[in-house]
This record gives structure tokens, C-alpha cells and sequence, in this order.
């Protein structure tokens, strides 16, 4: 590899990518670039009617050209896989809402995959913060209460591993086939747990081994929460 095992891949963040939704990111990570655009709408679901809350979801989807060969387009019922990183999305962002104090709208956080080298899901999380902090500033006025921020904390995830024999973060695609332990992670930026996935890819892995990889990446999620904050800059949010 060309980097150390402890380095993320370099980061670029593109925010008001487009015009048609309040919050609109071209988040990439290497050779990983996702579209995570953040659309606000008055409405709940069903269920959540009469509940004086609102509510935070995702989508997510892998373009037919994200990788080669090509990708058929899904044109029925989602994957199981696709319904899995669409509900980590989604409860990664809820982690850190105030519901209640977003009101009775609903924010769908769409992550479109245009390019993948590893760590789509990941970087879909950290890409979509950023759109959803856009969102929410958009309406900002319009809240409950405007000086009860909709969320406690800012979130974000990078995917740790075992390659040859030695723990690294931020895999991409050929570190990802490679690596015998395979790990996503999603924390706050406070640094606290949101969910850890991970599982010994026809092998085991010592206690000490996933420490170091906890250790890798709570540093990287670190750096990442420093990106985000450095790309919003005077917009970023003050967590209460």
C-alpha cells in the first residue's frame, strides 16, 4: 500500500453540488465518491403522526457505472444488502437527532454511489452529515424552537481491517478483498459508539487486535469529524 496502515485516503468535499435540495455533497475518499443530497419534506410517516416529531431516513444506491463491470440497475424490489447499508445510514443519522425538536417534517438523506472503491457505506455516513447539517440550517428559522439545534452531535464512519497480517484503516477495494478481518464503525464526533459491524473473513481475530482496530479507527473518525467541521465552516453546527 501507498500509505501507512494508520492514514485515511485523502478527502475532498463538495457542498451545494446541486441546486435542488438544501443539502447537497459530492463527498469523496479516495477513488470513492458518493452524491449524499438531503431533501426536507413537511410530512411524517404514518406512524409517526400526532407525535409532535420528526423524522430522519436514508436511501442509498449504487449507480449501473460506480464500478467495472458494470452494475445492473436496480429497477425492482431493493437487495437485501442495499436495505442493510440504508438502514445503517439511517440509524447512524438518527443517533444524533433531537427528534422533537426537528418538528413534524421529515429529512431523506439520498447517498448516491457514482464511483466505488471501498467503503461506500462509510462514506456515505460521513458525506451525508454534512448534507443533513445543510438541510437543517435551511429551515432553521422554521424549527419548534430555532435555538434548539435537531441535533446533539455530528457523526461519522470509516471501515478498519486486517490486511497481511496487520490492522489498517480506511480500506479501499483491493485492501477490502484482501483483508482476512473486515470492520465499518460509526462514531460521534464527541466519540462516542454509534454501531460497530465487523466479522473474521474465514479467519479469527485476538482481543488485542480488535482493540487496535477500535484505536485506528476512533483516530480516523477524528480526522474525518475535522474535515467535516473545516468543510462547513461558520455553518457548523454548535452541539448542545
Amino acid at each position: 500500500m501507498t500509505r501507512k496502515a494508520n492514514e485515511i485516503r485523502p478527502v475532498k468535499v463538495k457542498r451545494k453540488f446541486t441546486n435542488q435540495t438544501p443539502g447537497s455533497v459530492l463527498y469523496q475518499c479516495g477513488g470513492t465518491v458518493v452524491l449524499c443530497t438531503a431533501s426536507v419534506s413537511e410530512d411524517v410517516p404514518p406512524w409517526m403522526r400526532d407525535s409532535g416529531k420528526g423524522w430522519i431516513t436514508a436511501e442509498y444506491n449504487m449507480l449501473p457505472g460506480s464500478t467495472s463491470p458494470r452494475k445492473r440497475r436496480d429497477r425492482s424490489k431493493v437487495d437485501g444488502r442495499t436495505t442493510e447499508i440504508q438502514r445503517l445510514i439511517g440509524r447512524s443519522l438518527r443517533a444524533i437527532a433531537n427528534l422533537e425538536a426537528l418538528g413534524a417534517r421529515q429529512i431523506t438523506v439520498d447517498c448516491d454511489v457514482l464511483q466505488a472503491d471501498g467503503g461506500t457505506r462509510t462514506a456515505s455516513i460521513t458525506g451525508g452529515m454534512i448534507a443533513l447539517a445543510d438541510a437543517i440550517h435551511s429551515i432553521k428559522k422554521e424549527l419548534p424552537d430555532p435555538k434548539i439545534y435537531p441535533l446533539r452531535d455530528s457523526v461519522a464512519a470509516v471501515s478498519v481491517g486486517i490486511v497481511n497480517g496487520k490492522p489498517v484503516t480506511d480500506l479501499d477495494y483491493p485492501m477490502d478483498s484482501a483483508a482476512t478481518v473486515d470492520m465499518n464503525v460509526v462514531m460521534t464526533g464527541r466519540g462516542q459508539f454509534v454501531e460497530i459491524q465487523g466479522t473474521g473473513e474465514e479467519a479469527t481475530f485476538s482481543e488485542s487486535e480488535l482493540a487496535e482496530l477500535i484505536r485506528l479507527a476512533r483516530k480516523s473518525i477524528s480526522q474525518l469529524t475535522e474535515i467535516q467541521r473545516n468543510a462547513v465552516g461558520k455553518q457548523w453546527p454548535n452541539f448542545s
